[in-house]
């Protein structure tokens, strides 16, 4: 059993065990006013309040003063109402007016005094010993001299006199009720009106938190779930709110003493009906499965048909309906809480807590209803428990809804990541496949002399292909990073090596826009570095490439600088300058968000996704390195981060370019023997053409299971194999190879990017990767080292 659940059974224990209290506080079940005359003399009045119950004098009709001659002529229970009251053989109306009389004796010593005095039906003025000591409203004679008025008063009582005559004149010309149905007490003044002072600062703090919980739920609902049920308790919540200082002791209009008694009824039976109804269609949204909906339309009709009395008829009309009303919201009460049972045998969402809060307010609700028809007078702290208790538990079962639909949402997010991912990874493959027949095509078609006008067409041909190949990557980059799927490794890389093929691809770009790209490293860059080089490839490529489409004349420059070195790392500052169009002060940080470009007229004139630079800055954030920009507009931009690096031991040499630009004439792969692994036979025909021009002998298989029929380890010297392919796909192919003892270089053609198979090729021993579709080079270099013997590579 939780401590939640132990609170509950608490809660409900001593709710109910007040039901049984014959005594509560400030009632008293004997009246101790006999025929008008309360003797108090041997009652100890500083104790506690004393309810001033019994027969008082009693004139029907007659609004009498300390100095009228007129007597009472009768005795009436006090409190009782009027409606159809029988009083000396007459038989009273709830519409009138009449004098109340009471004589009280005192001890000679005791404490300073105070009179509790409720609200009556609908006016009241109290006499003390011949003065006016409170007063509420206008009684008259007539409903022309009359004016009603609620609050509760306390007053204090005259001192140094052990005798108190009370007058007490009633009128009533505006309620379905008239006369009195609550004690009027007396006792110690300082605790009277401490009393009074807990009691209005509790309905308004009682009244604030409800409220404020409902302004929580609205916003919950208008901002996040927009779930009825939330909605409904939130306006629940809001307008009932007003019963607590609207009703009982009337703690608004003890703030306010001029507040319209016409406005203030209105209000006070509007709150109850209205959210009443409120409330049944909360339940009615929170469990509509356990719900019986006759039911709930009957209950939701009635509680309409009685909002409108309010509003379109007098006061004496529609407070008739309220003792009725009580009656049905009590079985009301009862009706929705066989429904929270259902739901909690059905184990609904957190329908225990519903279930407990139901049987609080019932608890409470019936309380109420003995108090409002004169048969207890309950402990309003216990009453303020309850109500609390109430909203705690409901607000509990919206707070375990709304975690539920949060992680309905979670889940569904999730799932749908996972879709778009495998949708992004499928795409990328279908769209990679033919990308690399038309830009493989493009490159045979430009190395056999076109014509002019034709090598024009290619050219926009290919470059179309690698534009739309680029925005490809950029999304697919950009969903990894989103996901939190990129990895980085750490591996030995040689910086000037990558920062030279960065620089190297863009000159042709560059050429065809009259503009240099340099490059400055420094020397004292002297080692391999552990890092990842795809990605700073990648970081570099997306720099350089901004630079040179952004610049129109001039020069980009690409610095490597050491910043610091020690023994075992070292720093690097890294720098794309270029002589362009520049950024605006203001726009500097709108470029590094994605999708978005300096402005609307960017994208036109230079084309792009956006994507560039917010891979670029995350992949760098992820590696605890920062982009970081100066720029002026119409001068230029500089593009720079700092990036950490462990050194390794293994200096860097000068490479034989040569073998890496071959002449068209030279066949560097003369005498290798390479079987190449693939289905489409576009594919097929560019990679075996460029193969083949290099001077390769190439032996094709359309499948993994034909690859390992024709797998000849005496004669092949490398394997370029597909990973997706029918009958037998690239996976299982190298995994029975290497079941087979077979050593022989691995090389993976993939439309898939490395990361996008990681789980896939875990452990399958393969030698390198080449993406579809490839550059002529990077395939050429990586059949190169892979074919060559170690002595010569």
């Amino acid at each position: 059993m939780n401590a939640i659940t132990k609170f509950s059974y608490t809660i409900l224990f001593t709710l109910a065990f007040s039901l049984v209290l014959k005594k509560a506080e400030g009632f008293d079940s004997t009246g101790i006013v006999k025929n008008g005359v309360a003797d108090l003399r041997q009652i100890n009045v500083d104790d506690k309040p004393l309810a001033l119950k019994g027969r008082w004098s009693f004139a029907w009709k007659k609004l009498l003063t300390p100095g009228d001659t007129v007597v009472f002529s009768n005795f009436i229970e006090f409190p009782s109402l009027w409606n159809n009251a029988l009083v000396g053989g007459e038989r009273l109306s709830s519409a009138g007016y009449a004098s109340y009389g009471l004589t009280i004796f005192l001890p000679r010593d005791h404490l300073p005094l105070a009179l509790y005095a409720p609200e009556v039906y609908s006016s009241f003025r109290l006499y003390v010993n011949g003065a006016v000591l409170a007063a509420n409203g206008v009684p008259g004679s007539s409903k022309k001299n009359y004016m009603p008025q609620w609050s509760a008063v306390t007053v204090s009582l005259p001192e140094h006199t052990d005798t108190l005559r009370l007058i007490l004149q009633v009128a009533n010309f505006s309620h379905a009720k008239g006369g009195t149905n609550i004690n009027i007490e007396i006792g110690n003044s300082k605790a009277m009106f401490l009393r009074r002072d807990r009691n209005i600062a509790s309905d308004f703090l009682l009244a604030g938190c409800i409220f404020m919980g409902g302004l929580f739920f609205l916003g919950l609902y208008l901002f996040g779930t927009r779930d009825k049920a939330t909605l409904y308790f939130a306006l629940f919540c809001m307008l009932y709110s007003y019963r607590f200082v609207g009703s009982s002791v009337y703690a608004l209009h003890a703030l306010y003493p001029n507040f319209s008694w016409e406005t203030a009824i209105r209000c006070e039976y509007l709150s109850l009906f209205v959210s009443i109804l409120l409330f049944i269609q909360y339940v009615r949204n929170l469990y509509p499965g356990d719900i019986y909906k006759p039911a709930m339309n009957l209950l939701s009709c009635i509680c309409i048909s009685v909002s409108v009395l309010p509003i379109l008829t007098p006061s004496a009309i529609f407070t008739q309906v309220i003792d009725p009303f009580l009656i049905l919201m009590f079985f009301c009460i009862v009706y929705l809480m066989c429904v929270f049972i259902k739901a909690f045998i059905r184990k609904r969402i957190a329908a225990g807590y519903a279930l407990v809060s139901i049987a609080v307010i019932m608890i409470v609700q019936f309380i109420i209803n003995l108090e409002y028809f004169g048969m207890v007078m309950p402990s309003r702290p216990l009453l303020f428990v309850g109500y609390i208790s109430f909203f705690f538990f409901q607000s509990m079962v919206l707070s375990f809804r709304f975690a539920h639909a949060l992680n309905l949402a979670k889940k569904e997010a999730e799932q749908g990541l996972v879709a778009k991912s495998e949708f992004l990874s499928t795409m990328s493959h279908e769209i990679r496949t033919p990308l690399n027949s038309v830009i493989g095509m493009s490159n045979l078609m430009l190395r056999n002399r076109p014509r002019p006008d034709q090598k024009e067409q290619l050219d926009v041909l290919q470059f179309s292909a690698k534009n739309l190949l680029s925005i490809v990557n950029d999304i697919l980059d950009y969903n990894k990073i989103e996901a939190g799927k990129i990895t980085f490794e750490q591996i030995e890389m040689n910086l000037p090596e990558i920062a030279g093929n960065i620089v190297a691809g863009a000159k042709n770009a560059a050429d065809d826009k009259g503009i240099l790209v340099k490059i400055h490293i420094d020397t004292a860059i002297s080692h391999y570095v552990l890092g990842d080089p795809t990605r700073l490839s990648q970081v570099l490529h997306n720099l350089v490439g901004n630079a040179v489409k952004f610049t129109n004349e001039g020069e980009v420059l690409v610095e490597l600088a050491v910043l610091d070195k020690k023994d075992d790392s070292i720093d690097v500052l890294f720098t794309v300058k270029d002589t362009g169009i520049g950024i605006p002060t203001d726009k500097q940080q709108l470029i590094f968000e994605r999708f978005t470009q300096a402005d609307s007229s960017t994208s036109r004139s230079f084309g792009g996704t956006g994507l560039g630079l917010a891979i670029t800055q995350k992949i760098l954030s992820l590696q605890e390195s920062k982009l970081q920009l100066r720029s002026e507009a119409g001068k230029g931009s500089a593009f720079f981060f700092i990036q950490t690096f462990s050194l390794t031991k293994k200096l860097l040499e000068q490479k034989r370019e040569s073998r890496f630009n071959c002449g068209k004439e030279e066949q560097p792969l003369k005498g290798t023997n390479i079987l190449l692994v693939e289905d489409n036979r576009i594919n097929i025909l560019v990679a075996k053409t460029f193969l083949e021009s290099w001077g390769a002998t190439i032996d094709v298989a359309e499948n993994g299971l034909e690859a390992i029929q024709k797998l000849d380890t005496g004669r092949h010297r490398l394997v370029l194999m597909d990973l997706h392919m029918p009958v037998m796909d690239g996976y299982t192919a190298i995994k029975k190879i290497r079941e087979n003892g077979i050593t022989v270089p691995i090389i993976a053609l993939t439309a898939s990017l490395p990361g996008e198979v990681e789980s896939e090729i875990k452990g399958l021993q393969i030698n390198g990767f080449v993406l579809k579709p490839f550059v002529p080079d990077e395939l050429f270099k990586k059949v190169l080292h892979f074919s060559m013997p170690a002595e010569l590579v």
